[in-house]
């Protein structure tokens, strides 16, 4: 039966699979290389004409708070080679990567570790029931009969479970029900991290990108929010192909799977991530290439629009106004009858769970300073400052003091509004509203900073001190109030375009996109890759329901509830010095104010420097909870042995996939790919650049693959900030807590 299996694994040759992702690829980047000249130009023309946008009244943190640890302690992982729990010392950096270690020591002594986790696309599910069901749902035919030993066992009732739909799955436990709160705040965090991996301040690429997606699908007269635009481009892109390739595979390959159910399901899970990893790696060399072509011919794309903008804008003026008188009439019967009866009662759905969180921000804010004013009265004045100043400057990215701001948005609902508009999950406004959250959290501590510092040069008493720290954060809540408005309304009115937009070009679709090429006339040759009929249409539309979702919005904001300005009420200049402030060096709270930082520098061999050094290291944990590392599960799972052909089977799928892969595509400029435990559970595509130095600085990580990764630094490749040197490990400032939930250190 092994045999069997074997042969009907092999049946799904690479060659065919890179192909086939060739194709999809190649119709992709067309969408793409067309998007680009059109997102060049936007952006040219925005810097031109301003954003029109309310001035932001907080500043924001232009070097951001690298090196810090966001998370650390033990956890159990489940080996799939092994079929056994192993202990493991786990922490959370900068840059959101889980990284797993053999144990603590291990991380210590630099030793490389076991894997580095990408987590964007995945989902964590809080229990083994929920997982056998989505893994029954994801191959038909392989749901285990009732008392038959499942895919996986969990030796405590705190499962936490990373799943994703194409990628492998990571298998986690708890001792307790406050540990598994704990890291699956954390990894929400990662989650919630990696998912938004193209860059905000990409103005060209990310807008062409995130439109080439849209178009392409909708190509395929997919419609509506994509659950899978999640993480960076290359990540997306492999999801996309997914999206086509998986049902294609499923059909061909889950009837030929043989064995028992559970095993079936093995399989399938080892066959959809090995072919992940392939379309990921193809995907990212032909991504990589049309981005250097597209980037090679933006300066002479620049210089025309430089020269022709006027003539640009006034020929794009004229198509619309064409494609306008042609619409218009069906475009509005459309929105008056489909749309505009939905607005307010989708808006109502947005905006109480919302402004929930935003309220739950300033709340959190607002307790954590008055708190740490209350401890300066208390503990000594300013010789505490820095380390409590330290602390609050990493709040927003606290993922346990932040998770009551974003657990508000949890209860989200778009009952009954989801089918008709075609919204496949409400995930997507979610995250994108938690993201605010912790925006609008670090501008504010940011800002309360930065106002500080400026008070504590005029030498304050401790009772002067306490009365300043007041007086900021009034003025720090005000800013906030007006900030947090303005994000909010322009939150809600992004969100309304992107429930109604694809609904109503569904359904003006069967009347109107087949008279669209006969416009494409009317553009000058000269000006065809800045203006395309097909993004000029879509604005067309857009401008049709704008005005309805702008006046919903501004009635809203007249309802006191939701605690939002009115449109009237602008703030012009009320610091006018503030932004002069945030010039300045970066404030380094440890080493200007508190014990260990103050006064001069030791020379860095004395056993105080040391010291010194190791406290400000130490600080720059956020949070922390360490497991006693000798501590075993209650029980070890026995699960049932796989079939004795069925490993082998799956491996050798993988060679085949990889080898096919090495024959059509360059092998990847990084060797940082994710998840798999390095060593364990050798991949064999991986194996030839594990150790080769990145090409570049600017890498993607792959979720659900692992690599050896030389020095134990946990990598910056994702976001592509620069990589610490392996001597410069954060120490860890481990945390307990007790039963009444204080933290106390140790």
């Amino acid at each position: 039966e092994g045999d069997e299996a074997g042969t009907h694994l092999q049946t799904a040759p690479p060659q065919p699979l890179c192909k086939k992702t060739g194709k999809i690829l190649t119709e992709f980047l067309q969408f793409y290389e067309d998007q680009y000249g059109v997102a060049l130009f936007n952006s040219m023309r925005h810097e031109i004409e301003g954003t029109g946008l309310p001035q932001a009244q907080l500043l924001w943190r232009k070097v951001p708070l690298d090196e810090r640890i966001i998370f650390s302690g033990n956890l159990f992982q489940y080996q799939e080679d092994s079929k056994k729990w192993r202990n493991r010392f786990s922490l959370v950096p900068h840059n959101y990567g889980l990284v797993l270690y053999d144990n603590k020591v291990a991380y210590e002594r630099q030793v490389p570790p076991r894997a580095v986790i990408n987590s964007a696309g995945y989902k964590i599910l809080t229990s083994v029931d929920q997982y056998l069901e989505l893994i029954g749902n994801s191959l038909p035919g392989t749901t285990a009969k009732s008392g038959s030993a499942p895919i996986l066992k969990c030796p405590t009732q705190f499962p936490l479970i990373l799943w994703h739909p194409y990628a492998r799955h990571y298998y986690f436990c708890m001792m307790t029900e406050a540990e598994q709160d704990k890291w699956q705040a954390v990894l929400q965090d990662c989650i919630r991290h990696c998912n938004n991996g193209i860059p905000e301040d990409s103005k060209v690429e990310g807008p062409a990108f995130t439109d080439a997606i849209r178009m392409y699908r909708q190509s395929k007269e997919l419609y509506g929010t994509w659950e899978m635009l999640c993480g960076n481009e290359v990540q997306i892109l492999s999801n996309l192909v997914m999206e086509e390739l998986g049902p294609e595979l499923k059909a061909e390959l889950g009837p030929r799977l043989k064995g028992k159910p559970q095993e079936r399901q093995r399989q399938w899970i080892q066959i959809s991530d090995a072919v992940y990893r392939m379309v990921y790696e193809q995907a990212k060399a032909r991504f990589e290439e049309v981005l250097s072509k597209v980037q090679q011919m933006r300066p002479a794309m620049q210089a025309v629009i430089r020269t022709d903008m006027d003539q640009i804008i006034t020929s794009k003026e004229h198509l619309a106004s064409k494609i306008r008188a042609f619409i218009l009439p069906k475009a509005e019967v459309c929105v008056r009858n489909h749309v505009q009866p939905y607005i307010p009662s989708i808006l109502e759905a947005l905006m109480v769970p919302t402004s929930q969180g935003f309220t739950e921000v300033r709340d959190v804010f607002f307790k954590e300073v008055t708190d740490m004013n209350l401890n300066v009265i208390n503990e000594g004045g300013i010789d505490k400052l820095g380390e409590y100043m330290e602390k609050l400057s990493r709040l927003a990215y606290h993922p346990l003091k932040m998770q009551s701001c974003y657990e508000k948005m949890e209860s989200l609902r778009l009952d009954g509004l989801q089918q008709r508009f075609d919204v496949s999950s409400t995930s997507v406004f979610k995250q994108r509203a938690q993201i605010h959250m912790r925006e609008q959290m670090d501008n504010a501590v940011y800002t309360f900073e930065t106002l500080l510092h400026q008070e504590l040069g005029k030498g304050p008493t401790k009772e002067e001190l306490c009365k300043s720290i007041q007086r900021v954060l009034e003025r720090v809540l005000k800013k906030y109030d007006y900030d947090s408005s303005s994000v909010r309304k322009r939150f809600f009115r992004e969100a309304l375009l992107q429930v109604s937009i694809p609904f109503l070009l569904k359904k003006l679709a069967p009347t109107c996109k087949s008279e669209l090429p006969r416009f494409q006339e009317l553009i000058f040759e000269d000006f065809a890759k800045f203006i395309l009929v097909e993004n000029t249409y879509e604005e067309v539309v857009l401008q049709t329901v704008m005005k309805d979702i702008l006046q919903a919005v501004k009635e809203a904001a007249v309802q006191r509830k939701h605690n939002l300005y009115r449109d009237s009420m602008v703030m012009h200049n009320s610091d006018p010095n503030l932004h002069l402030l945030a010039e300045g060096a970066p404030i380094d709270w440890g080493e200007e104010y508190s014990n260990s930082g103050g006064g001069g520098s030791p020379s860095p061999s004395t056993p105080e420097a040391a010291t010194l050094s190791e406290k400000r290291r130490r600080a720059k944990q956020v949070v922390s909870v360490v497991q006693d590392e000798e501590a075993g599960l209650p029980f070890e799972a026995s699960p049932e042995p796989p079939s004795a052909a069925s490993p082998d089977s799956v491996t050798e799928i993988q060679g085949l996939l990889a080898q096919g892969l090495r024959a059509e595509s360059p092998p990847p400029a990084s060797p940082l790919l994710n998840g798999a435990p390095t060593g364990e559970s050798p991949q064999p595509e991986a194996a030839p650049e594990a150790s080769s130095p990145p090409a570049s600085p600017c890498q993607h990580l792959l979720p659900g693959k692992a690599v050896d990764l030389g020095p134990p630094k946990p990598s910056d490749q994702e976001t592509g900030e620069q990589v610490s040197s392996p001597s410069s490990h954060p120490a860890l400032h481990t945390t307990t807590e007790d039963s009444a939930g204080v933290q106390t250190e140790f």
